[in-house]
C-alpha cells in the first residue's frame, strides 16, 4: 500500500491520461462514457490521498522516471496544489453523471466516444497543471487541456459553437505564446525550469539580468491573464461559454480559469516572490484596477443578458475580479479569500450551469423568458439555482459570504482599504439583481410555454445538482475543509519563495 501512496502524483495524471488514449481508441459512446465515469472518481481519490498526505507530512516531491530535480522534472504537491487538484478532480467526479443524459442530448451521437476521450485529455492536462512543479511542463499541460476545451466547444450542435472554439483558440493561442516567450526568458537569465529551483536563481540573477527578468514576468503575467480571462482580456470567454454543450460549460467554467489563476498566484508568490513580483512592475495597482473594473462593467453587462448561459459568462467574468483583487491585496486574508473563492465560485457555477444544462434538457432553451414558472415545473432544479446564486451573491450562510469576507478583511489591512469593501459589497448587489431576475422570472411569471410539460430532469442529473447546491451551503457553514486549507496555502506563500 505505501508503493502505491509513493505513486500517487504519476498515477494523478497517468490515469485520465491513460484513460483518453484507450477511450480513443475503443470508441463506444457507452464504453466510454463509464471509462470516463471511473477515471473522474480515481482521480478524486487520488487527489483525496495527496490532500491527506501534504496536511499530515508537508510538501511532496516526486521525481519523474528517477531524475531529481532540477535537471528533471518533478511534480510538486504542496497545500496550493492539493487544493486545486481536488477542485478540478471534485468538479469532474461530480460532473460526470449528470454527463450521460446532457451529452447524448447535445452531441451527435457518431462523436459521444471521441468526446469522453477529450473531456479525459481535459482533465489530465488540468491536474497537470495543477501538479507539475516545472516551468516548461506547465506550458505542455496547459496546451493540453486548452486543445481538448476548443475541441470539447466545437463539438456543440449550436453553429455558432465552432466559431466560438476558434475565436478562443487564437486567444488562447496569443496567451500560451506570451507564457512560452516568458519562460524562455527565465530561463535565459537563470538557466533552469524547475519552480523551486527558480525561486532560489531569480533573485541573484537580478544584479546581471534584472531587465530580462522583469520582461519574463510581463510576458508570464499577460500570457496567463489570457487563459484566465482577466477583463480586457476576456472576449473569448461569453461565446465559449454560451454555445459550448451544457456539459463542457459546467466543467470547464468550475476549472479551466481557476487553474490559470492557480498558475498567477503560483509564479507571483511561489517562484517570482512577493517583493519581487509587486515591486518589478506596478502589479498592484493595475491588479487592482482591472479587477474592480472586472467587478462592475462584466456585472451590469450580466444584467442586460436575456441568454442565462451568457449572463453567467459574464458573472464569472465578475468573479475572476474578486480572486484578482485579493491577489493584488498580497497580505494573507486576501490571499485567503482569492484561494478560497477557486473553490467556492467553482462550487457555484457548476451548481448553476448544471441547473440550465438540466432546463435545456427538458426545454432546449435558456432563454429568460422561457424560464417563466420554473418553479411549478422543476421545483427542486429551481431550489438549487436559488442556493448557488444566494452563494454568488455572498449572502450570509453560503460558500460565496467566506470568500467575500476574506477579502473584505483584507482589504480593510491596507491603506484606503475601507474604499474596496464598499465596491467590494456594491458590486455583490448588482448580482442581487441579474441573479434576482431570474428568480423573479421562475417564481412569479406565468409557466411559459416551453415548460408547459417540463418536469425536474432525471436523477442521475438532478441528484448532482443538489449535492453542489448542498455544498454551497455547508462550505459556508463548516470552512475546515475549504478556508481552512486556503488559509495554510497563503501562509506558505507569504513565507517566499520556495516555500
Amino acid at each position: 500500500m505505501s508503493g502505491l501512496m509513493a505513486q500517487l502524483p504519476a498515477l494523478q495524471v497517468v490515469v485520465p491520461l491513460l484513460g483518453a488514449l484507450v477511450a480513443a481508441l475503443i470508441n463506444h459512446r457507452a464504453f466510454n462514457y463509464w471509462l470516463a465515469l471511473a477515471a473522474s472518481w480515481a482521480s478524486l481519490a487520488i487527489a483525496a490521498g495527496l490532500t491527506l498526505q501534504v496536511l499530515d507530512g508537508g510538501t511532496i516531491s516526486y521525481a519523474i522516471g528517477g531524475w531529481e530535480p532540477p535537471w528533471g522534472i518533478e511534480y510538486r504537491v504542496d497545500e496550493l496544489s492539493a487544493f486545486v487538484l481536488m477542485l478540478v478532480s471534485a468538479v469532474g467526479a461530480a460532473a460526470m453523471p449528470f454527463a450521460r443524459r446532457s451529452v447524448a442530448q447535445e452531441i451527435e451521437e457518431h462523436r459521444q466516444g471521441w468526446f469522453y476521450s477529450v473531456y479525459l485529455l481535459c482533465l489530465a492536462g488540468l491536474l497537470g497543471i495543477a501538479i507539475t512543479g516545472d516551468a516548461f511542463n506547465s506550458f505542455v499541460f496547459l496546451e493540453i487541456s486548452s486543445l481538448a476545451m476548443y475541441t470539447l466547444i466545437a463539438l456543440g450542435k449550436d453553429r455558432r459553437a465552432p466559431v466560438a472554439a476558434f475565436q478562443y483558440l487564437i486567444m488562447g493561442t496569443i496567451g500560451a505564446t506570451l507564457y512560452v516567450a516568458g519562460i524562455g526568458f527565465m530561463y535565459l537569465a537563470t538557466g533552469t525550469l524547475n519552480f523551486a529551483d527558480l525561486s532560489t536563481r531569480i533573485e541573484p540573477a537580478m544584479a546581471d539580468y534584472s531587465r530580462t527578468i522583469v520582461t519574463a514576468l510581463a510576458f508570464l503575467t499577460v500570457g496567463v491573464s489570457l487563459k484566465l480571462a482577466l477583463v480586457p482580456l476576456h472576449m473569448w470567454l461569453p461565446n465559449a461559454y454560451a454555445y459550448a454543450p451544457s456539459f463542457v460549460t459546467v466543467f470547464i467554467a468550475a476549472t479551466s480559469t481557476k487553474v490559470a489563476l492557480y498558475l498567477l498566484i503560483r509564479l507571483f508568490f511561489s517562484v517570482v516572490g512577493l517583493e519581487l513580483a509587486f515591486s518589478a512592475l506596478p502589479l498592484t495597482d493595475v491588479l487592482v484596477v482591472l479587477s474592480v473594473v472586472a467587478m462592475f462593467a462584466a456585472s451590469v453587462v450580466a444584467v442586460f443578458q436575456t441568454d442565462i448561459k451568457r449572463m453567467l459568462a459574464y458573472s464569472s467574468l465578475a468573479q475572476v475580479g474578486y480572486i484578482t483583487l485579493g491577489i493584488a491585496l498580497a497580505n494573507h486574508s486576501g490571499l485567503t479569500g482569492s484561494i478560497v473563492h477557486l473553490f467556492n465560485h467553482a462550487l457555484m457555477k457548476a451548481a448553476l450551469f448544471m441547473v440550465l444544462g438540466a432546463v435545456f434538457y427538458r426545454t432546449a432553451s435558456v432563454q429568460l423568458d422561457d424560464l417563466g414558472g420554473l418553479w411549478r415545473k422543476m421545483p427542486l432544479t429551481t431550489a438549487a439555482f436559488v442556493v448557488a446564486g444566494l452563494g454568488l451573491i455572498g449572502t450570509p450562510g453560503t460558500a460565496g459570504f467566506i470568500s467575500k469576507w476574506y477579502l473584505g478583511v483584507g482589504a480593510l489591512e491596507v491603506p484606503g482599504g475601507w474604499i474596496l469593501v464598499f465596491l467590494i459589497v456594491a458590486s455583490s448587489l448588482i448580482s442581487v439583481v441579474y441573479i434576482g431576475r431570474v428568480v423573479e422570472a421562475a417564481l412569479f411569471r406565468p409557466v411559459a410555454p416551453a415548460l408547459e410539460n417540463a418536469t425536474d430532469p432525471p436523477a442521475t442529473m438532478m441528484v448532482p445538482l443538489l449535492v453542489l447546491a448542498a455544498a454551497v451551503i455547508w462550505f459556508g457553514i463548516d470552512t475546515r475543509l475549504n478556508a481552512g486549507i486556503a488559509s495554510r496555502a497563503a501562509a506558505m506563500l507569504l513565507g517566499g519563495p520556495g516555500s
